[in-house]
């Protein structure tokens, strides 16, 4: 797991990450969102022991950076945003030479690259030169990279930057997967609305602080509030303006034409006995549920802006 306690960091005069609390446990995958110079990372780089902190104290899988700080980068496997490439090797090269260096044995180097070149689907590019590879491949390849030594804790910077539909489709199905097995993934994306889709937790950070972290669930509700319930009348559209207007508990109802938006109490038995209500007074109904509000909304809704 990743625990971290009043994180400072500096560059010169400058402060880049200020404060920083948060744990993160195993099997989450946690999403840290933000504008550029936000601090995220900054905050992954110090976590990997490439940067040191001002202050605060880093927990590893239990082990403290700053004492036993050999073990500690161990649990770790990091992938930057923008990762060099050796392009006179061949993409089995280029694995065999980080194998090499995580001291995997000689003689099971082979079926180790070929089973992760299958996980990050490059398995027809094996003797292909790195040179020749896409923006989105070179990036499969270096999670494959980054998975080798089969970290506890994964940071990921920006891991779908360049990759097309179908690789950060793959790239979700795999973090997925080291959630499921238990791994901690802290992840960095600007691609909010695909975070939303896998992630189960996320911070928000703006000038370097941690403006707002919890489940997804917890951080759409604390920023955005409870969810709006949208209605679609076939008919009857008048007879259910009058019942949302009579409701107890539903409030700023707005109406486009056959389509309702309103706040309210949100509460599965609410719901039910409304929709039940509607039905009994002979409204005829399209749809009825609350609005799923995605990272994007989180993020606007907070005002996070660019910093220069």
């Amino acid at each position: 797991m990743i625990s971290v306690r009043d994180l400072r960091v500096d560059y010169d005069d400058v402060c880049a990450v200020s404060d920083l609390t948060f744990d993160i446990g195993p099997g989450e995958i946690y999403g840290l969102i933000g504008p550029n110079g936000a601090g995220k990372t900054t905050t992954l780089r110090t976590l990997t022991g490439l940067l040191e902190p001002t202050y605060g104290d880093i927990l590893l899988n239990g082990l403290d950076l700053a004492t036993d700080r050999e073990e500690a980068i161990r649990q770790v496997g990091f992938m930057p945003d923008f990762s060099p490439m050796y392009e006179d090797l061949m993409v089995w090269e280029f694995l065999d030479l980080f194998a090499a260096s995580y001291f995997v044995p000689i003689d099971q180097r082979k079926q180790l690259i070929d089973d992760y070149l299958q996980l990050v689907d490059l398995t027809e590019k094996r003797d292909a030169m790195t040179a020749g590879l896409s923006r989105g491949m070179c990036q499969r390849l270096i999670l494959a990279k980054t998975l080798l030594p089969s970290p506890q804790i994964v940071l990921l910077d920006e891991p779908a930057s360049g990759m097309d539909p179908n690789g950060r489709n793959l790239l979700k199905s795999i973090l997925r997967e080291l959630g499921a097995a238990g791994k901690t993934v802290l992840i960095s994306s600007h691609i909010l609305s695909e975070l939303s889709e896998f992630c189960t937790s996320v911070g928000v950070m703006e000038r370097g602080k941690l403006v707002v972290s919890g489940s997804v669930a917890e951080v759409s509700e604390r920023v955005l509030g409870s969810s709006a319930l949208q209605i679609e009348v076939f008919a009857g559209a008048e007879r259910c303006a009058e019942l949302l207007a009579q409701t107890a508990g539903i409030s700023d109802v707005r109406q486009d034409g056959n389509r309702f938006t309103c706040a309210g109490a949100q509460g599965a038995e609410e719901d039910a006995a409304l929709l039940a209500a509607l039905v009994t007074a002979g409204i005829q109904i399209i749809g009825f549920g609350r609005k799923k509000e995605d990272l994007e909304d989180v993020f606007m809704k907070i005002g996070a802006k660019e910093v220069s």
